[in-house]
C-alpha cells in the first residue's frame, strides 16, 4: 500500500527575488489491494424449484443460475474500491461443482481479473463450504475478502463469517458502507434498531448487506472479456459433510379461501368456522 502521488492544481505566478512561485498541491491516498470476492451460483428466485425424487436434494436440472444477489453488492464494491483508490488486483473465489463456473464469469464479466473455482460437492453444511474456502484462500495472496452477507438458496448466512474465522482474520457482517484506509476498515453496519460504526485491521472479511451500493450491470464488452479471462481449478482435501437433509418437499398446498357471507350476518359463521375447522381460537 501507498501514499506517495499528488496532483498540482492552479496557476504558477512568476517568481521574483520576494516572492516564490505559487503551487497548489492536493494529495490521494492511493491503496494497492488484493481484493478476494467470495460468491456463489444460485437458483433464479423466479425459476420454479422441485426436490429430487428421493427428497434429498434440489433439482436443479433446466433451472436458470445466476450470480447470488447478495454477492453482487460484494463485486460492485470491490470495483468501487479499485476506482476510487486502486487495487492491485480483484479476484472472484466461488466454491461448488462445474455450475460454480457460471457466477464467476458473471463476476469476471462486471470486472474481476481472473477466477479461482474451489471444486467440491455443494451441500447444507456450512462450515463444509466454510472449510474448503479457507484451505484454497489460505495459499493466496489478499489484503480484503469481500462476499455477500448470504446465499438466497439456503439463507445461512454462516459462511462469509466462519471463512474469517478459519483464516483467524476479522470480519464485519451486514456492510451498508465501507471506507479503507492505510492499514483498516471503517464499515458502517446494521443492527437492530439502528446502526453501528466498526473499525478493524486489514486483512478483514466484510459480507455485503443491501443498501452497501447499487450493483452494475455487465456491458457487451465486459461479457466478451470474460470469456478469455482465466479461472484456476482448486481441489482442497475432502471435507466430511456433519449435516444431512433428512427430507425436502414443497410446501403443501394452500386451500382455497371461500365466502360465509356478507355483512354482520357472517360474523357468526366466521367465528364458529374459526373455532371448529381452523383451530385458532
Amino acid at each position: 500500500m501507498r501514499a506517495d502521488q499528488g496532483i498540482c492544481l492552479g496557476e504558477e505566478v512568476a517568481g521574483t527575488a520576494r516572492r516564490a512561485p505559487t503551487r497548489h498541491w492536493i494529495f490521494f491516498l492511493e491503496v494497492d489491494l488484493k481484493i478476494l470476492v467470495l460468491l456463489k451460483t444460485v437458483a433464479d428466485s423466479e425459476a420454479s424449484i422441485r426436490p429430487t425424487a428421493d427428497g434429498k436434494a434440489v433439482n436443479l436440472a433446466d433451472v436458470n443460475l445466476i450470480l447470488n444477489p447478495y454477492d453482487e453488492y460484494a463485486v460492485e464494491e470491490a470495483l468501487r474500491i479499485r476506482e476510487k483508490s486502486g487495487a492491485d488486483e480483484i479476484v472472484a473465489v466461488s466454491y461448488g461443482d462445474d455450475s460454480a463456473t457460471k457466477g464467476l464469469r458473471a463476476a469476471l464479466a462486471l470486472g474481476a481479473d481472473r477466477g479461482v473455482h474451489v471444486k467440491g460437492v455443494p451441500g447444507f453444511d456450512s462450515l463444509t463450504t466454510a472449510k474448503a474456502l479457507a484451505a484454497a484462500i489460505k495459499e493466496m495472496s489478499y489484503d480484503l475478502i469481500l462476499c455477500g452477507k448470504q446465499a438466497i438458496d439456503d439463507d445461512s448466512g454462516a459462511v462469509g463469517v466462519m471463512v474469517a474465522e478459519l483464516l483467524d482474520i476479522p470480519s464485519v457482517s451486514v456492510a451498508v458502507e465501507l471506507q479503507i484506509s492505510d492499514e483498516e476498515v471503517r464499515a458502517k453496519r446494521e443492527v437492530e434498531g439502528g446502526y453501528e460504526i466498526v473499525e478493524a485491521h486489514l486483512p478483514c472479511l466484510v459480507t455485503a448487506q443491501k443498501g452497501l451500493n447499487e450493483p452494475r450491470y455487465p456491458s457487451l464488452k465486459g461479457i466478451m472479456a470474460a470469456k478469455k479471462k482465466p479461472i484456476e481449478e482448486k481441489e482442497p482435501a475432502p471435507v466430511q459433510s456433519r449435516v444431512e437433509p433428512l427430507q425436502i418437499a414443497l410446501p403443501p398446498t394452500r386451500v382455497a379461501g371461500r365466502i360465509v357471507g356478507e355483512g354482520v350476518e357472517a360474523v357468526r359463521e366466521l367465528v364458529r368456522l374459526l373455532k371448529e375447522e381452523a383451530k385458532v381460537l
